[in-house]
């Protein structure tokens, strides 16, 4: 089963929401996602990506344990996979657009999240990959059509407006984001910074009310030195 990584819908509020909810995987998922890296020969194993996560972000303190194991057995991406499917847009044509294409199920995976000062999260993914893959989510972009979109959960209208920034330099490549969301009576705003290193690719988004690029931007760069510092 493939699973998108980062759909231009996001589900902004609630799927990024749900990304702050990793907890312990269990054991069986870990040695699936170690069998996959191993068989292929490349790669990084779940177990080693899940050291390689930031430990302690400035600004940010950890909320519970890492997740790690295949990326779509990870409880936050089955949240949002979850809130995904619930979810009704304006523009249907947004929720099928795949950037870059999906990322399997069985993709060796490890997730953190965090909460920071005034109300942010913060969520690192990393993702076992190969560079023409990488590349793949890197160069991805939102279609004009999609800049601008409401998305309902239940009896909740949300209106949303994505802006995104020129391909970035952040390791070998990335690709900046920021979704500003209203709705149900409240505003927020979501970053996510998409960036590739040597056989990996990683996601930080930052959620809240004061989210800014800068923020998600200087903790791509600590989380690009904690992976340089751990996988060889």
């Amino acid at each position: 089963m493939a699973h998108r990584l980062l759909p231009v819908t996001l589900l902004l509020s609630t799927a990024v929401a749900a990304t702050a909810c990793g907890g312990d995987a269990e054991r069986a998922t870990q040695v699936r996602g170690t069998a996959r890296a191993e068989v292929a020969g490349i790669g990084y194993t779940s177990a080693q990506l899940a050291q390689a996560l930031l430990q302690q972000p400035s600004g940010y303190r950890r909320a519970g344990e890492p997740d790690w194991g295949e990326y779509g057995s990870l409880k936050a991406i089955q949240n949002a996979s979850r809130l995904q499917r619930e979810a009704v847009l304006d523009k249907p044509s947004c929720g099928k657009a795949r950037p870059g294409g999906d990322v399997a199920g069985d993709v060796p995976a490890a997730l953190v999240s965090f909460t920071g000062d005034r109300g942010l999260t913060a969520t690192e993914t990393l993702m076992s990959m190969s560079a023409a893959d990488a590349e793949k989510q890197v160069n991805a972009r939102v279609p004009p059509g999609c800049l601008r979109f409401r998305t309902r959960v239940g009896s909740t209208w949300a209106a949303h407006r994505v802006a995104e920034a020129p391909k970035g330099e952040i390791g070998e490549g990335s690709r900046t984001v920021g979704v500003a969301t209203a709705g149900g009576g409240a505003s927020t705003r979501t970053w996510y910074v998409v960036f590739r290193g040597r056989r990996f690719l990683a996601t930080i988004t930052v959620f809240g009310p004061g989210a800014t690029r800068a923020d998600a931007e200087r903790l791509a760069g600590e989380a690009l030195a904690q992976a340089g510092r751990v996988l060889s």
